[in-house]
């Protein structure tokens, strides 16, 4: 009978640990989902900023171009006739407003201050997705050892395994959490700016 009464406490124990691996592979596959989302998030916003940056590099050579090209012309008038002097001047006019308004377009979003401020912008989602995903992937990684702890508790019946799976299982929600919640909070693997 007493041999009876082990088995089923054995059993129990089986059972606890068995549903300890059920919610660690549950908290396993969220954590792997959001390293995903975050992963790709911060390839899409990469991608942006560098199309953004070089836009922003592209209005600059124009805007350079365009004022060399006035200031080239200005010279020009010294030596011209009053015919050719009024077309010189309006096109250094032209030149000049081009190069003012491609320095900020509100509207369109399109000058250089507005060009560079989107740019930081997709810079920040970026570099806030990619601390996340560093916090999901190592998360994930601790309920991976957390599994295979517990896994091991019920072969071995060393229940020691099972209490350090747990221990990494709540280190692995812990690290999900500050990746779903606050990925800047802690910074991994010198992530920090």
């Amino acid at each position: 009978m007493a041999g009876h009464g082990h088995g089923a406490d054995h059993g129990g124990g089986n059972k606890g640990t068995a549903l300890l691996i059920a919610i660690l592979a549950l908290f396993l596959a969220l954590a792997e989902t959001g390293a995903k989302a975050a992963q790709t998030e911060a390839l899409t916003r990469n991608i942006e900023a560098a199309n953004l940056w070089a836009f922003f590099q592209a209005r600059t050579i124009r805007q350079t171009t365009v004022r060399t090209a006035a200031e080239q012309t200005a010279l020009e008038l010294l030596a011209a006739d009053e015919a050719r002097r009024t077309a010189l001047t309006r096109q250094i006019d032209t030149w000049r407003e081009s190069a003012t308004r491609w320095e900020s377009e509100p509207a369109t979003g399109e000058g250089r201050r507005e060009l560079a401020a989107r740019a930081r912008g997709a810079e920040t989602i970026r570099d806030r997705s990619m601390a996340a995903y560093h916090h999901y992937e190592v998360g994930s990684a601790a309920f991976q050892v957390a599994i295979v702890l517990a896994s091991a508790a019920i072969v071995t019946s060393v229940p020691l395994l099972t209490i350090l799976g747990g221990i990494l299982g709540v280190a692995g929600i812990a690290l999900t959490g500050i990746g779903f919640f606050a990925p800047e909070a802690v910074h991994l693997f010198g992530g920090g700016h």
